[in-house]
């Protein structure tokens, strides 16, 4: 049988290609996920991609008694911790609502991982983490000082994963530090379907060629970049959902660790060079407008996935045009997300 693994917020953004990609690798996702920010209907796309639809168990992390009874149901071998709120700016206007989402929900998902003797975890975490500590291209062993409370949050989560490798043999923990995913699967039946008003720059990009958005908001023209814009590491979502993979195969392969990984391309893209490199998949120009920065954003950075390349063999793949390709193809086909099903 196909080892089963566990994929808490499996059913959002992320979590769905991760469950295409497990599948593809000869894995079962069993998928917990509260619904708060996602859709079951991306399982079912998933179904129609790889042939086999995951299980959903409706029930949030913070539940111990959900936790409880589906590790007592079925063998686990791994889980990869998804679930979590991930909007910078809202975590700055309702910090309490994240660090009790964020932080108190995965130590409920360590106990029950605890209780269940299940030991092998794959954890969400974030470059928010390094905050602004003067260098522009982020290493894993560079000091963190997170500027938001999504990226505290992270923080702590990645701090307390230490304390617990530490105080109890066993574990092998791989907490992958994520730069900004974007894109979708090439079927164009999953992609990224935030609630409300997006947060991020490529569902904005989309939702304005779709006529969902009446014109793109670029957050900062004044920044100390080359075009002013804020500069980030963009990674494919897919490329994302296969270090995914990549970890586990190496924490299932290997002797206990706590690992800490960049994924990430490398090089740094602005806003307004993803907005032009979008421009040209779609054959005509967007309307934009520069406003105020957002508390809790930074001017540049971008990921130094060495050590990833080396320990796992993983490295991205997907360019800057099948980022925006694959986005546009998700977003022309599912002009209101999941919703247009």
């Amino acid at each position: 049988m196909n080892p089963t693994i566990l994929v808490t917020g499996g059913a959002g953004y992320i979590g769905a290609h991760a469950c295409v990609t497990l599948i593809a690798a000869g894995f079962t996702p069993l998928v917990l996920d509260n619904l708060c920010n996602s859709s079951a209907e991306s399982l079912r796309r998933v179904g129609r991609i790889t042939g086999v639809e995951p299980r959903l168990i409706v029930a949030d992390i913070r539940d111990a008694q959900a936790l409880d009874a589906l590790f007592a149901a079925q063998p686990v071998a791994a889980v990869m911790h998804f679930a979590g709120l991930k909007a910078v700016g809202e975590s700055t206007r309702d910090p309490l609502r994240y660090h009790d989402n964020n932080v108190a929900g995965s130590i409920g998902l360590l106990q029950a991982m605890q209780r269940a003797a299940v030991r092998t975890l794959i954890f969400s975490s974030s470059a928010t983490v390094y905050g602004e500590p003067g260098f522009e291209q982020f290493r894993e062993d560079m000091r963190c000082d997170p500027v938001n409370p999504y990226g505290r949050g992270k923080w702590m989560i990645e701090q307390m994963l230490g304390d617990l490798a530490a105080s109890e043999a066993g574990w092998r923990i791989a907490a992958l530090r994520y730069f900004n995913p974007v894109g979708a699967h090439a079927s164009g039946l999953i992609g990224e379907d935030p609630r409300g008003a997006p947060d991020n720059l490529m569902p904005a990009i989309t939702q304005v060629a779709v006529g969902r958005l009446p014109k793109l908001r670029v957050f900062g023209g004044d920044w100390p970049t080359p075009d002013g814009s804020g500069v980030r590491d963009y990674i494919h979502v897919m490329d994302l959902a296969e270090g995914h993979v990549a970890a586990l195969r190496h924490l299932l392969a290997h002797d206990p660790t706590l690992l800490t990984l960049n994924l990430g391309s490398g090089h740094g893209i602005s806003v307004l060079q993803m907005l032009r490199a979008f421009e040209q998949v779609l054959g005509r120009a967007l309307p934009c407008e520069i406003v105020a920065r957002r508390p809790g954003d930074i001017a540049a950075y971008w990921a130094d996935p060495t050590l990833a390349a080396n320990v796992l063999g993983w490295r991205t793949q997907r360019d800057l045009h099948a980022m925006c390709r694959d986005a546009w193809r998700w977003q022309q086909a599912n002009p209101r997300g999941y919703a247009s099903a």
